[in-house]
């Protein structure tokens, strides 16, 4: 049976149980672990969280749940689906990060005369009601913190800004960056710059030991 074909009976068989279900989960992870190494990689600093979304569409969508994104074994292998959403989120990041650069370098009056907020295509993505398996665990994961590692790693002279409050609010439905750097009163630069280098290391070790990455 080549890889493909595996993958495949994989999903049929993760499908045909129910959501959160201890064998679906089982499924998944095999799915996971195959598809893994030959995803598309890049030396992004926004690749790791294009990643995370990626495969939380990977559970949203992989089977039929009437969200008009499943996935369709007849027109494409799992890699390549899940490869073309990846570069997709990448892309969206890469501009996303352009239209913050050029907005504090020179913004630009509105209609009104206000500098007007730079537009998020990201926050207008509805969440998904039901919470995929990963995402439960990850979440379970985060909000227990029972090393308090999570919480003991934090922004300089901010408690309140620590690993633990951003894996949790950069969980689906994610809180922007734009109303992150609102709220705690931070530099969107900062904050990215931070996650990425303290909070996803131990989100990818604890998705590591978990058998999901």
């Amino acid at each position: 049976m080549t890889d493909l074909q595996e993958l495949r009976r994989l999903v049929i068989q993760a499908c045909q149980h129910p959501v959160g279900s201890p064998l679906r989960q089982r499924y998944l992870t095999q799915v996971i672990r195959l598809v893994s190494p030959n995803l598309w990689r890049e030396p992004s600093p926004y690749y790791a969280d294009a990643l995370q979304q990626t495969w939380v569409y990977f559970c949203q969508n992989i089977c039929d749940r009437g969200t008009g994104e499943r996935y369709n074994p007849d027109r494409s292998s799992v890699v390549t689906w899940l490869n073309y959403y990846l570069k997709r989120r990448l892309q969206d990041f890469h501009i996303y990060a352009q239209q913050q650069q050029q907005r504090y370098v020179s913004p630009r009056p509105g209609r009104s005369g206000e500098v007007s907020d730079t537009f998020d295509p990201l926050d207008q993505v509805a969440a998904e009601p039901d919470v995929p398996p990963i995402l439960e665990r990850v979440w379970a994961w985060a909000q227990a913190d029972a090393t308090g590692e999570l919480c003991q790693t934090h922004i300089e002279g901010r408690p309140d800004v620590s690993c633990q409050v951003l894996i949790l609010r950069r969980l689906p439905p994610e809180t922007s960056w734009k109303d992150l750097s609102t709220e705690f009163g931070l530099p969107i630069p900062t904050l990215s710059s931070f996650y990425q280098r303290k909070c996803l290391p131990r989100l990818r070790k604890f998705g590591e030991s978990e058998g999901y990455v």
